[in-house]
């Protein structure tokens, strides 16, 4: 391999710096097929990182199938197809191509902090589990047992719910988990209330069965729940803690009327709990389903609070509704990795997921301390801020006479990824445009120049 200057920026972490190198150099031909690379430990030393950063790395090069690692030797750099490593010289060429915008801070919201992700510890848990005879068979239709247990545990001493481990369903996601519910609930229902803004994702998993939509209107303030007398739906779609995309949490008054409601109707709630681990102000407000199990859907998930690429979401259903899905789905296979579902039940009994909540909540705490010290300080009032008590993100109101798609267009060119609010509204649309802004994994000194960015960007 030919000898070159690394030269690190402070846009994007340094591993990832140096993968993409690497991928360039493979591409290019530069280093040329079957050709040894620097062991991790030289790697390290000659760049002035730590063997961690190498190691991460080599060990995204090698899932990507650009180098392999053989045993004792090293690694080695694979064969591309020719026709690949045409294509990427033509397309590398900047001769032919049009630049594009760099992206130099991406405010998205469906990532977390990896800086802070447990990394020896889930790696050597995976490697336990696959040395486990159960690892090694289709899983139970309904998730593992084990970990149905170590759930039905952490739900009562976190949010106050008493539940039995049989009454959780184990899945890959909440929105596929709302297409199985949805599909055992068309023929009671036909219509469902949803929040006005919401989540889009629970929508669509309605609208897939053909349910008709009610709207409830939220605001900053909260949910307007006066509303719900007027309407006929006796379903509802909620997420009390931490309201998407608002931010806002449920009083207890509010769950106190939304449980009243429910039982008059004889419906039931459909309660999402994505992110309920991080309130930032005081200890997360009780579950809905802690008031009233027997009405209540429950809902959570580990995207948010530990890896969004686990794919491991779950369900907790009132009897009636359990038999029903049981009956429905009893032959159906798992939707979600064994693998994945043993190595998070061993993660819940050694206590190493409440060490990590616990860790985390810290860390997003000071993010979003952080973030929002930074916007009022370069905004002033030319911007509002929604919901930065608790979650992952918080939404942007501009008081500027621009759109929405304006502000995504020009923090682009200024190198800034920012999302949009539109898609999850309704009827209830705001009076100015809100800008969504994730911190979960950027850095202090990202979120610090992404806000700079945005405010020449915008101002």
């Amino acid at each position: 391999m030919k000898n070159t200057i690394f030269t690190f920026n402070d846009h994007s972490p340094k591993y990832k710096q140096i993968y993409e190198k690497f991928k360039s150099f493979i591409e290019q031909g530069d280093i040329k097929p079957n050709e040894p690379l620097p062991s991790i430990r030289q790697l390290a030393d000659s760049l002035h990182v730590s063997r961690n950063t190498t190691l991460m790395a080599y060990e995204q090069l090698v899932a990507e199938g650009y180098i392999r690692g053989e045993s004792r030797k090293g690694y080695f750099v694979n064969e591309l197809e020719p026709l690949f490593v045409q294509e990427v010289r033509i397309a590398s060429n900047p001769k032919q191509t049009e630049p594009e915008s760099s992206v130099c801070v991406d405010f998205r919201a469906d990532a977390v902090d990896q800086s802070h992700f447990p990394f020896k510890t889930w790696r050597k848990i995976s490697n336990q589990v696959l040395t486990v005879k159960d690892s090694f068979r289709y899983g139970e239709p309904f998730g593992e047992l084990c970990l149905r247990e170590q759930i039905a545990a952490y739900l009562l001493q976190s949010r106050g719910v008493r539940t039995d481990p049989n009454a959780i369903i184990i899945g890959s996601s909440t929105q596929q988990m709302l297409v199985y519910l949805g599909h055992i609930l068309k023929d009671e229902f036909q219509s469902i209330i949803v929040e006005d803004p919401g989540y889009d994702g629970a929508r669509e998993a309605f609208q897939f069965h053909r349910f008709t939509f009610e709207t409830l209107p939220v605001y900053e303030t909260g949910a307007d729940l006066s509303k719900l007398e007027q309407m006929q739906s006796r379903l509802i779609y909620v997420t009390p803690s931490h309201q998407s995309p608002m931010g806002v949490s449920m009083s207890i008054q509010q769950r106190q009327m939304l449980i009243h409601w429910v039982n008059k109707m004889r419906g039931y709630i459909i309660e999402d709990d994505y992110d309920s681990e991080f309130r930032y102000t005081q200890k997360p407000f009780p579950a809905l389903a802690s008031i009233d199990s027997a009405r209540v859907i429950y809902l959570g998930n580990f995207s948010k609070s530990f890896l969004p690429g686990i794919r491991l979401s779950y369900m907790v259903l009132p009897q009636p509704l359990l038999d029903r899905y049981q009956h429905q789905f009893r032959h159906f296979e798992s939707t979600t990795s064994i693998l994945s579902q043993l190595a998070m039940a061993k993660f819940m009994e050694e206590g190493e997921w409440s060490r990590h909540i616990k860790r985390m909540r810290l860390v997003y705490k000071r993010k979003m301390q952080h973030l929002v010290s930074l916007l009022r300080k370069e905004f002033e009032d030319t911007i509002s801020i929604i919901g930065e008590q608790s979650g992952l993100y918080l939404l942007v109101k501009v008081h500027l006479n621009r759109s929405e798609e304006w502000l995504m267009e020009r923090a682009f060119s200024y190198g800034v990824k920012v999302y949009p609010t539109s898609c999850y509204f309704v009827k209830n649309n705001p009076d100015k445009p809100m800008i969504k802004l994730g911190f979960s994994n950027l850095s202090f000194d990202e979120i610090q120049l992404g806000v700079k960015l945005l405010k020449k960007a915008w101002l």
